[in-house]
């Protein structure tokens, strides 16, 4: 059999050219996350050049599974909102050594794969309200901005009032803007790799202006890094940190499934709306997400970038194996990154950026109905401001049952929620003292 015939080139009337194309494509618009992602993990004490060589092995097991065995045009990398909870909530706001934290994910990848091979994966899906689905994506979008500003000062700690505008005159601040303007320009523009070419343009002007020094080498060997092996399984068990697993597999599961629809749907891979193949599509970012924690990164999630590369023609898996390729040539990029990665000017645009694309998801939400409203609402705010996805998404499930619950309509809330809800209220009630 030929790659034309296995790939269905024919069925799906594309070519050799136009999958090439949508694959380059797709790699430009998500190859900020070779920089990005061991930037925020590298802050909780975890090894540059580990992370990044995790962040590309996960990145190109999960899209050649994709690519070969589902057959779909969707990139799998580690997710902008998993890293954001893992380095900031987790690891440095709990204080959970990041061992025990890649543990966790290692579990929770491990259940997804397990579940994602019966009916209860869609079972959890259905139980949790589209509504707080929808918050629970702006929510956390508003979390990787919100980040994203306090790495670039533009927002900074105030013993009055909490939080407060940063010195428009530091260099992090006053770069970091000319970069969010710069990608700003680039994304209404409509220019491929909009993000990725943002932090280039920004990392030249950073070097003229004096605040990156070139490294010795700009290519190098790859590392595995301190990073290989060292999930501590046992330490997740034995410390508790069921909620923390939790949170992990529930919102790869949303943010995995929600995108995967959404890039079949434009694809035009739907049939009768359904997934054809889904398990072999969820089972490629559970297999990343396993294969990430043994390397040393935080779980993977399907990107919605590759609807660039559909929106070029994209339309198999051939697209996929292009990109695991691309990624596969960046292994040797790990000095030059690196340097990179330690200005916050050159990070954090993208950051905010990403998670203003995350804000869309609050346009699908009833706000004439403030039984479903109300709840995602809380999860929004709640995000942010606790620092915490697992407490917001707590907070909105045990609202949203509460309100049903007294307005007589227990019923139209499934099963499986109150089981959650009791679970969080055993979480902020019993184990938080």
């Amino acid at each position: 059999m030929s790659i034309k015939e296995y790939f269905k080139f024919e069925e799906r009337k594309t070519s050799y050219f136009t999958e090439t194309l949508a694959g380059f494509t797709t790699f430009l618009t998500m190859a900020y996350i070779i920089i990005l992602n061991p930037s925020v993990l590298s802050q909780t004490g975890m090894d540059f050049n580990g992370v990044f060589f995790a962040t590309i092995i996960a990145t190109i097991v999960g899209c050649l599974f994709m690519g070969i065995f589902a057959n779909y045009p969707i990139a799998i990398a580690p997710g902008l909102a998993m890293n954001a909870y893992f380095s900031f909530v987790v690891v440095i706001s709990m204080g959970i050594p990041w061992q025990e934290a890649l543990g966790a994910v290692f579990i929770s990848a491990l259940i997804f794969l397990i579940l994602s091979l019966t009916s209860f994966r869609q079972a959890v899906i259905n139980a949790i309200p589209a509504s707080m689905k929808e918050g629970i994506s702006a929510g956390i979008g508003l979390f990787i901005s919100f980040v994203g500003l306090q790495s670039a000062h533009i927002i900074v700690a105030s013993p009055a009032t909490l939080v407060t505008l940063g010195n428009f005159t530091d260099p992090v601040t006053y770069m970091s803007l000319i970069g969010l303007f710069i990608s700003i320009i680039l994304v209404v523009n409509n220019v491929r790799g909009a993000l990725f070419l943002g932090m280039i343009i920004t990392s030249i002007l950073s070097f003229l202006f004096g605040y990156i020094s070139l490294p010795d080498t700009i290519f190098s060997t790859p590392e595995l890094g301190n990073t290989f092996m060292q999930m501590d399984i046992m330490g997740a068990i034995s410390h508790n940190l069921y909620t923390i697993i939790f949170t992990f597999f529930i919102v790869t599961l949303f943010d995995t499934t929600g995108t995967m629809l959404g890039i079949a749907k434009q694809a035009g891979l739907m049939k009768n709306d359904t997934f054809p193949n889904v398990k072999s599509a969820l089972l490629a970012d559970s297999i990343a997400s396993l294969v990430g924690s043994i390397f040393g990164t935080s779980p993977t999630s399907a990107y919605v970038e590759s609807g660039s590369g559909v929106a070029s023609g994209g339309r198999t898996g051939f697209v996929n194996v292009i990109i695991a390729l691309l990624f596969l040539l960046m292994l040797f990029t790990a000095p030059i990154a690196k340097v990179l990665s330690t200005v916050p000017a050159v990070t954090a645009p993208a950051l905010i950026i990403v998670g203003f694309y995350m804000m869309s998801s609050l346009s699908r939400i009833n706000w004439d109905d403030m039984q479903e409203a109300f709840p995602a609402f809380l999860i929004f705010l709640m995000m942010p401001l606790s620092y915490s996805i697992t407490d917001a998404v707590g907070i909105g499930i045990i609202s949203y049952c509460l309100i049903k619950i007294f307005s007589g309509k227990i019923k139209q809330v499934h099963p499986l929620l109150y089981v959650f809800m009791l679970l969080f209220i055993i979480q902020f009630v019993v184990l938080s003292n």
